[in-house]
């Protein structure tokens, strides 16, 4: 006999002794008849805080009703979200890598707590999409994400489009003197026309579009826009497909293994995504007690070519590539290319070469927003792991779009982001300087904060060619130039990075994969004799709770 569907709520719900259980159950809505259904947890990242994830109440509701359609019993809660680019450039940004460990642990607490059969989870923002399938790789109830969806571009005077980014780097540009406040205020106002995450291939674009290929959401789900009526249809079949995965107990961890992990990295690549992929994917990849590491990314990026024209280094932003066919029709074209692996199962019950097996390839139609593989940006991949006497446990660089992927230079070197930005506003920064940001990293920061205010005022003002910057801290999906983050071990470890002094010469080389401080390991040895742990910048909180919990980078700064 068959186990019910309903095998996990059974312990929250069944029996006599369940009654007082039931009967809390009856007051929210519960009938006689629903106790027998699958009981599904449905989590809402709803918020008014950012446009990424102010319309994700109404696919809530329509997943729920999508939900009980298919047979099953939908429970709506909200877990809390945190706006990368709101809190981007000040102290705020300390609680963004955070909210992504609190969003993981606030589903585990309510549908771990209910005995939910199922995980339907909706969200918006970056680190939304790996705090849902964190929780969800933990429980290992069957699960679908729902990616709220992307914000269409907005148009500057002459017609251009725009988005977040551009605001950024406006301000790069007054404060370099080629644009005046009116300018500023006009960009400001154009940038964000309504819902939807940011429109590049920024982070939150990034990890949808993994998610999709990992098969973990349904097809469609990273590129259709926020405000599109096809969004809401999703979010019902998601609802009505999670109650069939219950049936068959189709869980994360049969979806999430090496060789889906490699199809959304792969995906991530061809795509120009955010160095944040690397950071995330490992963190779900430990939930899913899957083997995964900073040689797996090395190893894929060597072989995946950069075929995308996306924000930040290109010219579109994700609508344009819904218009063009959308991520099914990217990942049909390199499944033909053998660059996907075609038999991995995901949450349709299909595989994805059936999912893909009616969607025509990309290049079936007139586009330029994907770049025939035979004519790729460049042929590997545009995220590229660095290791060095300044990076012993690695780090991650972002090269897409430029002409140069190496540079030595002298080191300017900066304790916190603050005092980095200052300098740039002084315009104390020059052409060949090696920019480093440190004490940013998990610890340290702690938080591991993004650099985008930063990188993109140095954009603005004309050096995003002509400067390296590198950092123990993160950098923005938004982010252009060549930046090096996730250096490990970080400063406030005692990592190499702590021991730069003004002046030093340092390397950063894509293609040697290195990143190096022109010292003897003599020198080096004698600065870490003189060197002492600064004392935690957080003593109490939550950020203090994560800085005493928080593992390395390189180990995708999860907690323990």
């Amino acid at each position: 006999m068959s186990e019910p569907a309903n095998r996990r709520s059974r312990l929250t719900t069944s029996g006599l002794h369940r009654a007082p259980n039931r009967g809390m159950l009856r007051a929210v809505g519960m009938q006689e008849d629903d106790f027998e259904r699958p009981m599904i947890g449905v989590a809402s990242l709803f918020s008014q805080i950012t446009p990424c994830n102010s319309h994700l109440d109404r696919l809530a509701q329509r997943g729920c009703e999508g939900v009980y359609a298919g047979g099953g019993f939908p429970q709506i809660y909200g877990a809390p979200t945190a706006s990368d680019g709101i809190m981007m450039g000040h102290q705020g940004m300390r609680y963004s890598l955070v909210s992504r460990e609190v969003i993981a642990d606030s589903i585990e607490v309510v549908s771990g707590g209910m005995n939910h059969d199922g995980v339907l989870a909706f969200g918006g923002c970056d680190k939304n999409m790996p705090g849902c399938l964190m929780a969800m790789a933990r429980m290992n109830a069957p699960s679908i994400f729902v990616y709220g969806g992307t914000i269409l571009p907005g148009l500057n005077d002459e017609g251009q489009d725009i988005d977040i980014v551009s605001i950024f780097e406006t301000v790069g540009q007054y404060q370099a003197g080629s644009v005046d406040e009116q300018r500023v205020r006009h960009i400001e106002c154009s940038a964000c026309p309504g819902a939807g995450a940011c429109g590049g291939m920024y982070t939150a674009n990034t990890m949808a579009s993994a998610i999709e290929a990992m098969g973990m959401a349904l097809p469609y789900s990273a590129s259709v826009p926020a405000i599109a009526s096809a969004k809401e249809d999703e979010a019902f079949q998601a609802g009505r497909q999670l109650v069939k995965l219950v049936e068959h107990n189709l869980c994360p961890r049969d979806i999430i293994t090496r060789k889906s992990l490699e199809n959304a990295y792969t995906l991530a690549l061809a795509l120009g995504g955010s160095t944040n992929a690397l950071l995330h994917l490992t963190a779900i990849a430990r939930e899913a007690e899957v083997e995964w590491g900073l040689d797996d990314y090395d190893r894929i990026g060597d072989r995946v070519p950069h075929l995308a024209d996306l924000k930040p280094s290109g010219r579109y932003v994700m609508y344009h590539l819904h218009r063009a066919g959308g991520t099914p029709a990217v990942m049909r074209a390199l499944l033909d290319a053998g660059y996907l692996h075609g038999d991995c199962i995901t949450v349709t019950g299909r595989t994805v070469a059936e999912n893909l097996e009616r969607i025509p390839s990309i290049y079936s139609r007139k586009q330029n927003v994907l770049h025939p593989v035979d004519q790729p940006f460049y042929p590997t991949g545009h995220l590229v792991v660095l290791r060095g006497n300044l990076a012993p446990e690695g780090a991650v660089a972002k090269v897409a779009g430029l002409k140069e992927r190496a540079r030595t230079g002298p080191a300017r070197v900066f304790d916190g982001e603050e005092a980095c930005y200052q300098a740039v506003q002084n315009r104390e920064i020059k052409a060949g300087d090696m920019v480093v940001i440190r004490g940013e990293g998990p610890v340290g920061g702690p938080g591991m904060r993004e650099m985008l205010a930063v990188t993109a005022a140095l954009v603005g003002q004309g050096l995003g060619e002509s400067v390296g910057l590198l950092t123990d801290g993160r950098f923005s999906g938004g982010t252009h130039g060549l930046v090096v983050g996730h250096v490990t071990p970080e400063a406030w470890v005692g990592g190499p990075i702590a021991l730069l002094q003004d002046g030093d010469i340092v390397t950063i080389d894509a293609d040697r994969k290195l990143l190096h401080v022109d010292l003897t390991d003599e020198e080096l040895a004698r600065r870490r004799a003189a060197w002492q742990t600064p004392p935690p910048r957080e003593t109490r909180g939550v950020l203090a709770k994560y800085a005493r919990c928080v593992k390395s980078a390189s180990e995708g700064a999860i907690t323990f």
